[in-house]
């Protein structure tokens, strides 16, 4: 996947709200603050942003804005929640050569250590990126956590496709099917 880095207004619009964010969050008090849960395995904000940049790039639409929450980040993976519309998943990130790329969408499978495991993570680092997620949607409500829970399966999403075929990767992302409620 090809990564267009964001134009200097669009770095400096997204640090202005990103600011913002912490000012207000400063202000208000812990209880009433409605913050996206970011873990803090070595997470930074500029991965966050980055994460939620490439994903945005790849699956936002006019019609159904995307919302990219939870981020966990540990080493040079992540873990990142979405919600589109009444769907919902999370996808697998890896950082190669300082561009962050979606490896796989998937649900609930993807907090478990095992499954990150055979997407070529070691180890230590799926057992790790594993309870940063646990912990970052603990802070998330049952229905977003049902709605990431929803996409069925484990869906490859390759370089080659995500610039050649980026139309098929987003039909099959919007196309899972949610479990009956």
């Amino acid at each position: 996947m090809r990564c267009i880095p964001p134009t200097p207004f669009k770095l400096v619009t997204m640090a202005i709200a990103v600011l913002a964010a912490g000012q207000a969050n400063a202000q208000t008090p812990p209880a009433a603050t409605a913050r996206p849960a970011i873990s803090t395995v070595s997470a930074s904000s500029r991965d966050a942003l980055d994460i939620t940049t490439v994903m945005k790039k790849q699956f936002d639409r006019p019609d159904a804005p995307l919302k990219v929450m939870p981020v966990s980040v540990v080493q040079d993976y992540a873990l990142a929640g979405w919600m589109q519309g009444d769907k919902g998943g999370r996808a697998l990130l890896q950082k190669l050569h300082g561009q962050w790329l979606i490896s796989v969408c998937g649900g609930s499978g993807l907090t478990q250590a095992k499954v990150l495991e055979t997407t070529g993570m070691h180890a230590a680092a799926a057992t790790k990126l594993a309870e940063a997620a646990r912990l970052a949607e603990a802070k998330l409500s049952p229905q977003q956590r049902r709605l990431m829970d929803s996409f069925e399966g484990m869906l490859n999403i390759t370089p080659g496709q995500a610039e050649h075929g980026q139309h098929k990767a987003q039909d099959a992302h919007k196309a899972h099917v949610a479990p009956p409620q």
